[in-house]
């Protein structure tokens, strides 16, 4: 029992760890970056990989590969970092790191999807 209850608190806390709100970052709900991208023209990136993207995507969203480091940088410095930003990916976890590069960059509004990709097309 202390078993299960020990690997049921590390799995909470990295988890935890993941999907971590910062100054600069939010982490949005679905039904909250729902809201959020439909309102208003927003700058929507999917930081999956091109194949992953090409698989399925949120409407409206640009496609910007996280693990391509060097156009990563290029194409998120083309926008204005006092703008908000929403990202996502496939489950949170590249899109938190994301938004730490984005914070180390200057970006100040950064709005992340929680559970990525796989949780926006979940019911």
């Amino acid at each position: 029992m202390k078993s299960l209850f020990f690997t049921c608190l590390v799995a909470i806390t990295v988890i935890t760890a993941c999907a971590q709100e910062t100054k600069n970052t939010t982490i949005l709900s679905k039904s909250e970056f729902q809201t959020e991208i439909s309102d208003k023209d927003v700058t929507l990136i999917d930081v999956r990989t091109a194949e992953e993207f090409e698989a399925g995507h949120i409407d409206g969203a640009q496609n910007i590969d996280f693990f391509q480091e060097q156009a990563f940088q290029k194409k998120f410095s083309a926008f204005d970092k006092d703008q908000p930003i929403y990202i996502y990916c496939r489950s949170g976890n590249r899109s938190g790191q994301a938004s730490e590069r984005l914070e180390a960059m200057g970006f100040t509004k950064i709005y992340d999807l929680k559970g990525g990709y796989l949780g926006w097309v979940a019911n």
